[in-house]
């Protein structure tokens, strides 16, 4: 799995599924003559390596704890002990479906585990659940807990070659084994539970304050208010239907619409390594057209660098023009990473640390799988510079937060010079944009990138972070959505008299461009259609990466000028406004319950739209529940800090809905600073 992009995790799944069909037949030929396994080991044991046992002297120091223990196993077998049956019972065997992709037989884990037997005063037997790798499959077993791995590999080697009578390279890895004796809390683990307990108190304590010591919000410390869940939750809920000239309301719509499609993305990659009993499905799935929606789905995250470009500009031009040019980038940069950077750290303790604490299973061995990523590079995520300093990231999708912080630390250069030199600077943007798509261009080009599955992936991860990890990459949209900025800022409070030919065109090239963006490829991604050449290739990744930029923009122009129609009704609906606010918090905790959720599974998966679109709801449940518990004791207390940075409060004009850290968070405004007190501290009397 690459880390960063669910797009070549789906490469390199489609990859292992294919490669599966030579060994089809291969494991097909010996299926029959292992099943069940658990029985014809224990045979295997009872007829062959307990006689060997039985030959040497019985010298107590030549025989290990391991011996002593399988040979109470086959005693237990004997007696019809409930223990030993268990541990028999809960193996796997050869997976049925193998030619439709199944590789998994998870056993029963839980049975596994759940096997304590004492067999003396002081030792007692408890199971131990490994996964025997054969060729590219994976079959749980259960042996006693004072087996090593080293030793079971041996013993099932043997007993496989007098099954088929060949040899065969198995696996059994100590990493994969599992027992029912948890791992103590190290430091770190201890430490991350402190601080989130601590957190909770201090919200809990404020809130208790809100509620019964309260007569005058107006007049309770800031300190608590920022704490109090109560206030927090009325701005997180608050709906507001006035009709604010300053607001643009489609950008919540269009905000909670992408997030959702970035969600819905992870969850089809998450769903793509469970233990599928139709694998091989896949190979048919990516040809159909629906899954277009998924290989294609980066252009959701081209949607947030649109937007985040679009309002660092509008705004903080709009704040310069007021202050007559001045601008103060350190207070920008520390606003921004006041409210983003601690979010970030505490997620990596969260992700690292807490998954083996929530849940467990039999996938779930090491809990997240990013930990190694973690451990090494943890501080290249909080420098915000890991997509050009490392391939495996310590969380996937922190990319995004390397790039936009990236691109919000270049925006004063630009918003100087598009202050003092108008439109000439816009027209140097514009140039920078068409070489920064060059530069897009031939690297694919040169490199001979291909972003088609049927061509796999480079093997090494540089094509993928070249052409979607790198900065200047993404830099294009983020640069037309900051021209589009200007342009709003240029003519606000203007209204646009165009005909209806203007609109119904502007309409029909927008959904052209979204529409060709998505299916454009499907045609040539089928496995048996002809070979695209890099050139077309090259051609449609740079230019749908200006094209839907385009689009959007003119979705949010037409939203704002009365000619959104149906469109404008949906994206500018009220009920995204909560949806909305809670959007950074749900982008940085949503893997964190997908992969829990998959890890967890204990029996085989069946892949179908269907099937992910229900584990899409479920996820999603479980993923609002925890952004909003994080909120109030993570994001919305950050709040206060903002507070303590600025002495004076001026009255301010609303511009926009609160802006979300993932997207753009301009510091040294007043009008922002105005927002968010007002949203964190409602003035109304309490109850």
């Amino acid at each position: 799995m690459v880390y960063g992009t669910k797009v070549l995790l789906l490469f390199g799944l489609i990859a292992v599924s294919q490669s599966r069909g030579s060994d089809v037949l291969k494991e097909y030929e010996f299926a029959g003559k292992l099943n069940p396994l658990g029985l014809q080991f224990l045979d295997y044991l009872r007829n062959e390596i307990w006689p060997e046992w039985n030959k040497k002297e019985p010298r107590q120091d030549d025989i290990d704890k391991c011996t002593t223990d399988l040979t109470a196993l086959l005693k237990g077998i004997s007696s019809q002990q409930t223990w030993a049956l268990k541990m028999v019972d809960s193996w796997g065997s050869i997976p049925s479906g193998l030619f439709t992709g199944d590789s998994y037989d998870l056993g029963n884990f839980d049975e596994c585990l759940s096997i304590e037997k004492l067999v003396e005063e002081n030792r007692k037997i408890s199971g131990k659940y490994c996964f025997l790798t054969i060729s590219s499959l994976k079959i749980a077993t259960c042996f006693p807990a004072s087996c090593s791995a080293t030793t079971m590999q041996t013993i099932m080697e043997k007993f496989l070659q007098t099954i088929i009578n060949t040899s065969i390279s198995i696996k059994i890895n100590e990493s994969g084994c599992q027992t029912s004796e948890k791992e103590p809390w190290d430091g770190l683990t201890i430490f991350t539970i402190v601080l989130l307990s601590v957190l909770s108190v201090v919200v809990t304590i404020a809130t208790l304050y809100d509620y019964f010591l309260c007569k005058d919000q107006s007049q309770m410390p800031v300190i608590v208010k920022s704490f109090s869940a109560r206030a927090n939750s009325r701005a997180l809920f608050r709906v507001e239907n006035n009709s604010n000239p300053n607001v643009i309301q489609c950008l919540n719509g269009i905000r909670c619409m992408s997030l959702i499609w970035v969600i819905f993305c992870h969850e089809y990659a998450f769903t793509m390594i469970s233990p599928n009993l139709n694998t091989l499905d896949l190979v048919a799935w990516v040809a159909e057209p629906f899954s277009s929606f998924m290989v294609h789905g980066y252009f959701s995250v081209d949607s947030f660098f649109v937007l985040g470009g679009m309002l660092v500009s509008m705004i903080v031009l709009r704040t310069m023009e007021k202050s007559k040019g001045k601008l103060n980038p350190f207070m920008m940069y520390l606003h921004r990473i006041i409210r983003i950077l601690p979010v970030v750290a505490i997620a990596i303790l969260i992700y690292m640390r807490m998954m083996p604490v929530v849940s467990g299973g039999p996938m779930f061995k090491g809990g997240y799988h990013g930990t190694h990523a973690c451990e090494k590079n943890w501080f290249w995520t909080l420098l915000f510079v890991q997509n050009y300093a490392v391939l495996n990231f310590c969380l996937n999708h922190s990319w995004y937060l390397a790039v936009d912080m990236q691109l919000y630390i270049i925006s004063p250069i630009l918003l100087i010079a598009i202050y003092k030199w108008g439109k000439k600077a816009a027209a140097g943007i514009v140039v920078l944009i068409v070489l920064l798509s060059g530069c897009l261009f031939a690297t694919q080009m040169v490199n001979k990138y291909s972003i088609l599955f049927k061509n796999g992936d480079d093997g090494d991860g540089l094509g993928n972070k070249k052409l979607y990890l790198a900065t200047h990459t993404h830099a294009a949209p983020w640069l037309i959505g900051f021209l589009f900025g200007y342009f709003l800022h240029l003519n606000r409070g203007k209204k646009f008299l165009l005909s209806k030919l203007t609109v119904w065109s502007g309409w029909i090239f927008t959904l052209a461009m979204l529409f060709t963006s998505i299916f454009a490829l499907y045609p040539a991604g089928k496995f048996d259609s002809p070979p695209i050449s890099i050139l077309a290739e090259s051609f449609y990744y740079t230019l749908t990466r200006v094209g839907w930029p385009l689009a959007i923009c003119w979705i949010v122009f037409a939203c704002m000028q009365g000619y959104g129609g149906l469109a404008n009704s949906f994206l500018s609906s009220p009920l995204w406004q909560p949806f909305s606010r809670l959007s950074y918090s749900m982008f940085v905790w949503h893997m964190f319950v997908q992969e829990v959720n998959i890890r967890n599974t204990r029996t085989n998966t069946y892949f179908s739209n269907y099937q992910v679109m229900l584990h899409f709801w479920e996820d999603f449940g479980f993923i609002l529940v925890m952004s909003y518990f994080l909120y109030l004791i993570v994001e919305a207390p950050l709040g206060i800090f903002d507070v303590l940075l600025r002495k004076r409060r001026v009255p301010a004009v609303r511009t926009e809905p609160k802006l979300n850290p993932e997207e753009v968070e301009v510091s040294q405004t007043s009008q922002n600073e105005n927002q968010n007190l007002t949203e964190m501290n409602p003035q109304s009397k309490c109850n």
